[in-house]
């Protein structure tokens, strides 16, 4: 029987070591790739959650606090500024009730004449208040009415410019120019000019002096 030829690097050994297998690159990469964490979008998703939370207590807020503040303070506004309206309207009226009351006033308490002195200066009285009227009643009765018929003297007061210094819906100061024309007897008149500070108090209805001091 013919003998086959021996292999040199033969050893007669068996090699015992297991082979891994191969596996290939796209096995490989399927191993390597994981689902994507949702971990990570979770913080956020509970950043908005409170962000909305805050957002709901802070429109609470305004619209339990801060907006019945504001309408209260908006009424209180509206409610100063019709007073401050209607302040402003009364000093106007009083202003021009005052002025018109010192002018006609002030004319029937200088003009009169002697046949109707008398007459004249006491309904002149029903145009005074307080301290003013004792005192005009006193110079008119002892001095005035009796001159007047005894050297037939008349006077004629005008009053050409008037201003109101002040007015509030009771009392009021008003600044007078008077003129006054006085004729004594069959004498040629004589005119002198002054200026009045009138002050009225406003008794009722009725604006009505209650001084008379030239200035």
């Amino acid at each position: 029987m013919p003998r086959r030829a021996k292999d040199p690097t033969d050893t007669g050994l068996v090699d015992e070591t297991p082979v891994e297998p191969v596996q290939s690159a796209t096995a490989q990469d399927e191993i390597e790739v994981t689902e994507p964490s949702t971990d990570a979008d979770e913080p956020d998703h509970d950043d908005q959650t409170t962000s909305a939370k805050r957002r709901v207590q802070w429109s609470k807020a305004i619209a339990y606090g801060l907006l019945p503040g504001l309408a209260l303070v908006l009424a209180s506004a509206a409610g100063y500024l019709k007073w401050q309206d209607g302040s402003a309207r009364e000093a106007q009226t009083a202003r021009a009730e005052s002025v018109r009351a010192a002018i006609d006033s002030t004319v029937a308490l200088l003009s009169y004449r002697p046949d109707t002195v008398e007459t004249d200066l006491d309904a002149a009285k029903s145009r005074l208040t307080g301290t003013f009227l004792d005192a005009y009643t006193k110079l008119t009765h002892d001095l005035v009415i009796p001159g007047a018929k005894q050297k037939q003297i008349s006077a004629v007061a005008t009053v050409p410019a008037a201003a109101a210094a002040s007015a509030t819906s009771t009392h009021a100061v008003v600044l007078l120019f008077v003129n006054q024309s006085v004729i004594v007897g069959q004498s040629a008149p004589t005119s002198t000019a002054s200026s009045v500070r009138v002050t009225l108090d406003k008794v009722g209805a009725r604006w009505l002096i209650s001084q008379f001091d030239p200035v």
